[in-house]
């Protein structure tokens, strides 16, 4: 019989595009030839719900019953027929199928209202300049949060946009309260989910199913699918993975699990999995399993005997996202703040440039794991190899590059790569603020396509920056942020509060640093996050180490990742949340820049000891900036016309480029150079040059100082026009 193979990403976690894992494992298979399909359960069981049918299910139940709803939840009750006969064209209007609807939403007749369009103050701002359609998709979006609001009180309280039931997966060290939600009467989405399930089950017949659960959030779903499989397909196989499975079931103890699983894998799951199908083929015994959690005579048991190690990044295939409904994705506004938005809208191929962490020593991290640990790049032309195939399958060109940091060496093979092939791509991806990423590297990088990175700053104090072992510095932080800003890429800070041992003193210095760097224009987008102890970081492992102490939770049976704690040298870290939010939500507005910091806290905090020009003078100090003899010279622009005038030695040279003519005039000797040097420095044209063969070519033809030439107007013009010292 041939056996195929089902992959299902679980309810819930984007709208607007598929998470990756599938589609990384899919095409992992295709190189072993193995038959695979996958489905992404949530967009399916979201569009399913969102729909006229599915509203009038919805409200079919709530006529049915004697459920008391709060005053906003019965306005969308009593408007029932309105939101019926508007949803299918909302619903297109997001795939981008619709556009013409914008006008409609946008002169606010068209759409029922209720609680959340009362936000809607800062909509000139967000989007005065923006257009018609980004203002219509935010309205929409908050059109379908009033309904997720009415779902979530009346029909399922466990509903959420881009997480199901989240609460149960998080920290749940006992499997009691997720196996009695389990056990509890189907709800409209758990019906859903089923349909939905039971039509790829019947589609695919699948020997095998293999849930990927990536956040607490996806647990509930994912095994509500092996609740129904192994009670109605018992035959069927279900094997469970994921980023879930990966950092809180590493100590798994718990038996009832495998009620509704057979097996748990952990870490990257290619080996794993090509392991147990060999195993579930008859061809392997399963000592010889490779990470795996079974259930045998009552006990769950860990089988890792396999010698054959990890499939190398290169050997893993070109993620296939073929199967998954790829023009049914929303494209969502959720909030103003410019980076989440990209998680929200527009659909992005996910694509990963090197496994693990190249740094993997910040304490707040889960350095201990192998998805941070092994650290293992792939080269620029397997890179652009896949960049190629995967637009070439889903007719998009966006990229989200989901490493934990992505290498600033191989960001710029890539993006030379990217330039010599002249693929047209727009990406983003995660960095590190370190000084490689120099003013010319951000401008290689947006020449690429690249349109907006995030780092993070954390802490914003350089005292527990190197408690942390983030290896920066604010000052600079800054520069590299300002860097990528005058290139035209837009920068997002993740943000931290509560680092232990944090003072109240600090906490406000790093408010500080943080307006500074919204005044001075260098970071466009922050989010504040309360710093969690994790189980596998540096400071779970050894809290003593850290000043916390530890109080739980309790060893159980089930998952194992966030710990409480206590910090007995910090300040109160609950009393600072509200008031760091609200600063950076007006921050990013470009207002209250010069409010004094005590204005956000309604009790008295310390004054700031931060200078109040310290990121100003920080971004113009250049001290650190220095030219490598092995640093790659590359010329980004077009090629010279050059004119020379008769009655002397100098010389005319004119550029073209995409938005304007420029030119330069100089002595005809070192025109003549240049016109023989810059079609060597373009991209592709031949081997790379190296900035020492260039200065000793220089000097060789004896046409002047090279040191003299560097500080000159024209060398100036040729950097701020294209000409880029890597």
């Amino acid at each position: 019989m041939n056996r195929s193979t089902l992959l299902i990403t679980p309810p819930f976690t984007q709208l607007n595009t598929p998470y990756p894992a599938t589609a990384y494992l899919k095409g992992f298979l295709n190189t072993l030839g193995r038959m695979s399909f996958q489905a992404d359960l949530g967009i399916e069981v979201i569009l399913s719900l969102f729909s006229s049918k599915g509203l009038k299910r919805m409200f079919q139940i709530l006529d049915d019953s004697d459920i008391a709803l709060s005053e906003e939840s019965y306005r969308i009750y009593a408007l029932k027929n309105d939101y019926i006969a508007s949803i299918d064209p909302v619903i297109r209007f997001l795939k981008n199928q619709n556009p013409t609807l914008a006008h409609s939403i946008c002169d606010r007749s068209y759409l029922p209202e209720a609680a959340r369009f009362l936000q809607l103050e800062d909509l000139d701002w967000a989007f005065g300049t923006m257009g018609i359609h980004d203002k219509a998709r935010h309205l929409a979006t908050l059109y379908l949060e009033d309904l997720g609001d009415l779902i979530q009180e009346a029909i399922d309280p466990y509903f959420g946009f881009s997480r199901y039931a989240e609460r149960l997966g998080r920290s749940a060290t006992h499997f009691d309260e997720m196996e009695q939600a389990l056990n509890a009467p189907d709800t409209l989405l758990t019906k859903i989910l089923v349909e939905c399930l039971e039509a790829h089950l019947e589609r695919h017949q699948p020997s095998e199913v293999v849930i990927s659960a990536p956040f607490p959030g996806n647990l509930y779903g994912g095994l509500k699918c092996g609740q129904y499989i192994k009670r109605l397909y018992p035959h069927i196989k279900v094997l469970f993975g994921g980023g879930f499975a990966n950092t809180e079931l590493r100590s798994l103890k718990e038996p009832r699990l495998f009620k509704y699983v057979d097996y748990v894998c952990l870490d990257d799951g290619e080996a794993p999995l090509q392991i147990l199908l060999e195993h579930l083929d008859g061809n392997r015994d399963k000592e010889h399993l490779k990470r795996v959690f079974a259930l045998e005579e009552g006990k769950v048991l860990y089988w890792n005997g396999a010698k054959e190690k990890d499939v190398a990044q290169r050997d893993t295939g070109t993620p296939d996202y073929s199967d998954l409904k790829l023009l049914d994705y929303l494209s969502v506004i959720e909030v103003v703040n410019p980076m989440h938005r990209l998680w929200s809208d527009g659909r992005w191929n996910k694509l990963t440039l090197a496994h693990g962490c190249y740094w993997g020593k910040c304490s707040f991290c889960d350095i201990s794991l192998d998805y941070i640990r092994r650290y293992e790049p792939m080269t620029a032309a397997l890179l652009c190899d896949r960049i190629e195939e995967i637009i070439a399958q889903t007719q998009q060109n966006g990229f989200h590059f989901v490493d934990e940091a992505a290498p600033p060496a191989l960001l710029r093979d890539l993006a030379i790569e990217i330039i010599r092939r002249k693929i047209t791509v727009v990406w983003w991806t995660n960095i590190r603020f370190e000084r490689n990423f120099t003013p010319d590297l951000c401008r290689l990088l947006k020449a690429s396509g690249c349109i907006a990175i995030s780092g993070g700053l954390e802490v914003a104090s350089d005292r527990l920056l190197e408690r942390m072992k983030k290896g920066v510095t604010v000052a600079q932080v800054a520069r590299v942020a300002h860097a990528f800003t005058k290139a035209g890429i837009m920068v997002h800070a993740y943000l931290m509060y509560g680092f232990p041992t944090q003072t109240a003193q600090e906490t406000i210095d790093s408010l500080e640093m943080v307006r500074q760097l919204f005044d001075q224009g260098v970071v466009q987008s922050g989010f504040w996050h309360r710093f969690a102890m994790t189980a596998h970081s540096p400071v779970g492992l050894a809290p003593e180490a850290f000043d916390v102490q530890k109080l739980g939770p309790g060893p159980g049976d089930f998952a194992n990742n966030d710990l409480e704690h206590t910090d007995p040298k910090g300040a109160n870290h609950d009393l600072y949340g509200e008031g760091l939010r609200k600063s950076l939500f007006n921050y990013m507005h470009g207002i209250c820049l010069d409010f004094p910091l005590s204005e956000w806290f309604n009790f008295k905090v310390p004054k700031t000891s931060i200078p109040g020009r310290f990121i100003e003078k920080a971004i113009a100090d250049t001290s650190e900036l220095s030219t490598r003899p092995n640093a790659l010279l590359i010329w980004m622009g077009s090629l010279p016309e050059v004119n020379l005038f008769e009655q002397d030695d100098r010389a005319e040279m004119v550029f073209y480029d995409k938005r304007k003519e420029w030119a330069i005039e100089v002595r005809q000797p070192l025109a003549e150079w240049l016109e023989t040097w810059l079609p060597r420095l373009q991209i592709g044209s031949q081997a790379p040059i190296f900035w020492e063969n260039f200065r000793q070519d220089f000097e060789r033809q004896n046409i002047g100082n090279f040191d003299v030439l560097m500080e000159s107007k024209t060398w100036k013009i040729l950097q701020s026009n294209g000409l880029l010292v890597l």
